[in-house]
């Protein structure tokens, strides 16, 4: 009965794309004719598997078919995992979808604790000049968090009293609901900014559009964040961009173990991302001095206003971003090619080396993926749909999230493909719920379900040894780290790595605001830096196996088991 399920479901997802896509990948002997369609060659397809096999192995085949049968990615014009010309590299087809930022290695660091984090951000806005632009969930009210506000505060002072200095500008994007929990909460801390600064300081409070009418008056505090929410974490000062996945709170500083990227002297990242946060404040609340909100002149309203014209207004602000930047990079591209063209004068050429014009040779590319289902914008899902997909055999994939709660798309594709996986998740005493009152508390069993029913498809299926799942553990810490990292085949070290605010969960691909960068890079020493990062967060990890859910602290109880299933879509 399972079976058949899964079966229905693949089935249903696929239509008409599916069709275009098996007739790419199959022999044309396979491909029936006439009124016999997608039914028949879907039939003949699982006459084909499932021959002489019993009913697990039946199950097994439709699985090895997850790369046709999930939801359709787009149509890419360069075929994935195909080196490209001119010694660029084999991710090249993601600049397709989004713009491609070549920059050199030596310009990324990886950092690896909270303390490194939270000191880089107050050395980073005390040293800005012209821009302090910080995306976040919500900006926490203890003295960390103030700290960083004396920060801002003193930085800014500095600029009105600096003669012919630039002006210092600052933009703080945060969640509404998030960051108006409580009494003393985010708004709370940064009005006195405003109410100093009100020129130069601007506080935009993203209101998702699906938390209106009737759900916003009945939803209470806290669970109307299940709705939807501002999930970015960006923090970029002049020209660096620090992409993580942490909040701006004193845990994220303390011993919440998340992952962190500077990328440092990278005017063209700074202002894409620059741009991205205005254009998601321009369609969110703008907090006042007097701790009220309103809209821009102009804008309609997220919760007030029409729901359709507010997203396609909000559709639209953030694909110009996109699409603008893309194209701003191919010319770009196209510049530094006929420079740099054998053609082109060497004279010429000599000049502007010894001029400093000429940058050095990128070996590394920056990639933003974006996805705001709400307005439509799914290019995070479609590129990691896309990577889990051509990912070759014998690659392996370290993936991480801080809540597992894989989308069914992604769980096909991972127990489909050819790949090795290694999935990293918090223990239930590592997860950031554990201990929580109320309903809450509860979270972490839901979590151990989720966990366990899919660890048991594993073992159903005997994947068990190409995908393993690992517990994250550590006394007194929390975990929050996301992103994968790709090691192709052969090699000991990756060349890709995703990072950023996604989950890889139902929440980040459907309801959330995300972004994350894709990492592309030939450096052999960020190569390290990348592996090293991987391995220091898998070293405070424990294989998981049948026995790990016979422990004492694994029991769920029986409404959480049946309560999962319908609330797993809201957390």
């Amino acid at each position: 009965m399972a079976a058949r399920k899964r079966k229905a479901r693949v089935m249903a997802a696929g239509g008409a794309a599916l069709w275009r896509r098996l007739s790419a990948w199959l022999p044309p002997a396979w491909l029936p004719r006439g009124r016999l369609g997608l039914a028949a060659l879907l039939g003949r397809l699982s006459d084909r598997l499932s021959r002489g096999r019993d009913r697990r192995a039946r199950r097994s085949s439709w699985l090895l078919l997850a790369p046709l049968l999930t939801p359709p990615v787009p149509v890419i014009t360069a075929p994935p995992c195909s080196l490209c010309p001119e010694g660029a590299h084999r991710f090249q087809w993601i600049g397709n979808l989004v713009p491609e930022f070549g920059i050199s290695s030596s310009h990324v660091k990886v950092l690896s604790s909270p303390a490194e984090f939270y000191e880089l951000l107050k050395v980073q806005i005390k040293a800005a000049k012209q821009r302090v632009v910080m995306a976040s969930l919500y900006l926490g009210t203890g003295l960390l968090e103030q700290e960083l506000v004396d920060c801002l505060e003193e930085t800014l002072e500095k600029s009105l009293q600096a003669k012919g200095s630039p002006d210092l500008r600052v933009s703080i994007l945060l969640d509404y609901t998030r960051g108006s929990r409580g009494r003393k909460n985010s708004r709370t801390m940064l009005i006195p900014l405003l109410q100093r600064f009100p020129e130069k300081v601007r506080v935009s409070l993203f209101h998702t559009p699906n938390l209106r009418g009737l759900l916003r008056l009945l939803i209470p505090e806290r669970f109307n964040e299940t709705i939807g929410l501002q999930h970015i974490k960006v923090y970029l000062f002049d020209d660096n961009v620090i992409l993580s996945g942490a909040n701006l709170s004193d845990l994220y500083f303390t011993n919440r173990q998340d992952r962190y990227v500077l990328l440092q002297d990278s005017p063209e990242i700074a202002d894409f991302f620059t741009e991205l946060v205005d254009a998601i404040g321009d369609v969110s609340l703008q907090l006042q001095r007097d701790d009220t909100v309103q809209m821009m002149e102009g804008m309609v309203h997220p919760y007030q206003g029409d729901k359709v014209a507010y997203c396609e207004i909000a559709n639209r602000r953030v694909m110009e971003v996109i699409n603008s930047a893309r194209t701003r990079q191919e010319l770009l591209h196209a510049k530094t090619f006929h420079s740099s063209h054998p053609g082109s004068s060497l004279l010429s050429q000599q000049g502007s080396q010894a001029s400093g014009g000429l940058k050095p040779e990128p070996d590394t590319w920056i990639y933003p993926l974006i996805q705001m289902k709400p307005f439509g914008i799914q290019i995070d899902e479609m590129v990691t749909e896309t990577l889990l997909t051509e990912a070759e055999r014998d690659a392996r994939i370290y993936l991480t999230t801080g809540y597992f709660n894989l989308t069914q798309a992604y769980m096909d594709l991972i127990l489909g493909t050819r790949a090795e996986y290694r999935i990293l998740l918090a223990s239930p005493e590592v997860n950031g719920f554990f201990g929580a009152k109320g309903v809450a508390g509860a979270i972490p069993a839901a979590y151990v379900y989720i966990e366990h029913q899919f660890y048991s498809e594993v073992c159903y299926l005997q994947q068990q040894e190409r995908v393993q799942l690992q517990e994250y553990s550590r006394a007194g810490w929390t975990f929050h780290a996301k992103g994968l990292w790709l090691y192709l085949a052969g090699s000991d070290l990756p060349c890709l790595t995703l990072i950023g605010s996604p989950n890889f969960g139902y929440r980040s691909v459907h309801r959330d605001l995300e972004a994350q960068v894709a990492i592309v890079t030939e450096n052999r020493a960020l190569q390290q830096q990348l592996h090293q990062e991987q391995e220091q967060l898998y070293l405070c990890s424990g294989v998981v196996s049948t026995s790990t859910f016979e422990q004492p602290n694994r029991y769920v109880k029986l409404w959480v088991k049946l309560v999962t299933p319908l609330i797993k879509n809201f957390f």
